[in-house]
């Protein structure tokens, strides 16, 4: 504790803002008639300890860079954050919390990351949070090693439940941050023994603990003391203290405490609580039986307090760093710009052949040491995928200030991660694998969307091409799939120069980026215009025929069999669409200007046709699982070829 730190708010206002917060845990589901009442409850002494005595916060500046992170991984209790966020003066109200889980509040049913101030991920789907958080310690770990503790030097806190640790992501997450040593990561596993079907023997029996140590985590069994705040206190506090490992604090609870009617019982994970069993619960708590009951001096003596520890800390924190906070370094890592960036950016002549996966990494090299937040890696395949930077070390418990992660066979995990070091801010995450496996990390490629995480996937080895590896590998629904996420800016370059431009508008976008890249070379057709509209014209025609719309590798194809048609008196315009979402907010002139209105349109990618009809009049695409074969014989024999555009141009033009 600093010097100056105020006390803390002492014995009767600690015991009344617990029973407040675990009151509110039933009001709220009580009134929305939806949510999950009795984690909050249990841990209600928990949180009031994390959020009055331990964690380090702003009242007055919820994004203070040097915060410390709360993550509820168990997202389903979002009371129990919602009414710490409320008491603690970090820009909830009371009002707030009588409108839970309507229409238009800012108390969703889940923590959603820039909807409710003090959320800092978006957490719901068990274990996401739990992952999201070793991003987190990254990002923090980065940036004390390059600014130092003076201007760097917070911790990540998370509440995970059984849940969160039966699901694999857990096991991916805990496995990666015990092998760098992520130090100021602890985790508080609510250990409730309570799942929605009933007890978790119903279908687990792991050592937690064990578990965790075989990971190289420091695991703190602190039995049944989720009632006893100094010792929760001090326990927390030990856990500060970093050995080089990661903490998991395993803290006994009892789900719905103290209920009369249902402590330990399954049935209050979810709505289990009527009017009477509140009434009779409130009345446990000594507190009176009516709706939302806040006494207006708790809340003005727990925000004074909040902001008396704030101001303590901040002046410290202010007076420490504000040499530091004054460098470009800084700046350009919180406030990037892109100034010279264009220029930096590599081209490459009409006819060159080039992997898209290649000219990716060719990209990141020419211009990593203008984005000093800049995180690279992949899940074990980063020179496959282009994601290995030239000039960046690899990141381990022994170097801390590397930026090359090593992800390993983990995608799950190094798409949460990567959601976490964006949503950290400061760190603009880059991670690779191959697009097939898109199926194993889904989840976080989604949750970015949603929280608008400024993260750049890169998926490469793009299509059937991948070739002898055979239909497991060879992606076909992934490009698909990807387009109907909402929110998700995804590109499929044409060339090289198309690349060079998609790497360029995933650097300037405020969100989440996919690039989807060729494992074969490429051939040039672009000039990479085409990125910053979605679509352009890359080979013209005078009064067309038709318009043939290309994606990826298949542009270049289409761009020959323009060529091919003219033997058969067909003009056809040619047109590279890397990226839907980017056309589809185009204005109609541009898309007239681009697919005139009137004219057949033939698409050709090799993947699904799922949703070319919006485009398209015809479309020329896989809309059946691969074969084991040499990338261009797998392609030939699926109608990915110059014969095969011909002959569908052909019937499309109607020109014999």
């Amino acid at each position: 504790m600093l010097n100056d730190e105020p006390p803390p708010l002492g014995e009767d206002l600690d015991r009344l803002a617990i029973a407040v917060i675990r009151g509110l845990a039933m009001d709220a589901p009580l009134a929305a008639n939806s949510g999950h009442q009795g984690t909050a409850m249990a841990l209600a002494p928990l949180a009031h300890v994390l959020y009055s005595r331990v964690m380090r916060f702003d009242p007055s500046d919820p994004h203070w860079s040097d915060r410390d992170r709360f993550i509820l991984s168990a997202g389903h209790a979002s009371i129990l954050q919602y009414s710490l966020l409320m008491l603690s003066g970090l820009g909830l109200e009371l009002d707030d919390l009588r409108s839970f889980r309507a229409l238009g509040s800012r108390t969703p049913g889940h923590p959603e990351a820039g909807h409710t101030p003090g959320v800092e991920v978006t957490t719901g789907p068990l274990g996401q949070g739990f992952a999201n958080a070793v991003g987190m310690a990254l990002a923090e770990r980065l940036q004390r090693e390059r600014f130092g503790a003076e201007a760097v030097s917070h911790h990540t806190w998370v509440i995970a439940g059984d849940g969160c640790l039966m699901e694999g992501v857990s096991h991916e997450a805990a496995s990666l941050a015990g092998h760098l040593g992520l130090d100021r990561l602890v985790c508080v596993f609510d250990d409730n023994r309570i799942t929605i079907d009933g007890g978790t023997s119903l279908a687990c029996d792991d050592d937690v603990s064990a578990r965790f140590t075989g990971y190289g985590w420091r695991v703190v069994e602190l039995g049944d003391i989720g009632e006893d705040l100094d010792a929760l206190e001090s326990a927390l506090v030990a856990a500060r203290e970093g050995d080089g490992r990661p903490t998991l604090l395993v803290l006994r609870t009892h789900i719905g405490f103290p209920s009369p009617d249902h402590t330990d019982s399954h049935a209050a994970h979810g709505l289990a609580f009527n009017a009477e069993d509140v009434a009779r619960t409130k009345k446990v708590l000594g507190i009176p039986d009516e709706p939302f009951h806040v006494p207006q001096q708790l809340v003005d003596a727990y925000r004074a307090h909040t902001s008396a520890r704030a101001a303590a800390r901040r002046a410290v924190w202010e007076s420490a760093s504000s040499g530091i906070r004054a460098t470009p370094e800084w700046s350009a890592m919180f406030e990037p710009t892109i100034d010279g960036f264009a220029a930096a950016l590599p081209s490459w002549e009409p006819g060159a052949r080039v992997a898209t996966r290649k000219a990716i990494q060719v990209a990141l090299d020419a211009t990593s040491e203008l984005l000093p937040g800049l995180v690279a890696g992949s899940a074990d395949l980063t020179g496959n995928t282009g994601t290995k930077v030239a000039g960046l070390t690899v990141h381990s418990a022994a170097d801390p200030s590397g930026r090359q992660v090593h992800y390993g066979v983990r995608e799950h995990a190094m798409g949460s991660a990567m959601v976490g070091l964006a949503l950290h801010g400061g760190a603009l995450p880059v991670g690779g694998t191959f697009l097939v496996f898109l199926d194993y990390m889904r989840p976080p490629v989604r949750l970015a969307a949603l929280s608008g995480a400024r993260c750049v996937f890169v998926f490469s080895h793009d299509s059937v091409a991948v070739g002898e590896d055979g239909p497991t590998h060879q992606p076909v629904e992934h490009l698909a799939t990807l387009r109907a996420v909402p929110g998700l800016h995804v590109i499929r370059p044409a060339d090289a120069n198309e690349t060079t431009a998609a790497w360029a508008d995933a650097v300037a976008h405020d969100g989440p980026t996919v690039l989807v890249l060729s494992r074969q070379d490429v051939e040039v057709v672009t000039d990479g215009t085409a990125v910053c509209t979605g679509a352009g014209v890359v080979v013209d025609a005078s009064d067309p025929h038709l318009v043939i719309v290309g994606t990826g590798a298949e542009v270049a194809l289409a761009v020959h069999a323009a060529t091919a048609l003219e033997d058969h008196g067909i003009r056809a315009r040619v047109v590279s669409m890397p990226s839907w979402d980017r056309f589809r907010s185009q204005s109609p002139t541009i898309v007239h200007d681009i697919i005139p209105s009137g004219i057949p349109v033939l698409s050709v990618e090799a993947a699904s046709t799922f949703g070319w009809a919006e485009w398209a009049d015809a479309s020329i695409g896989i809309d059946s699982f691969g074969v084991s074969a040499p990338g261009g014989v797998a392609l030939e024999h699926l109608g990915i070829s110059v014969e095969a555009v011909v002959e569908a141009a052909r019937r499309l033009a109607s020109v014999s």
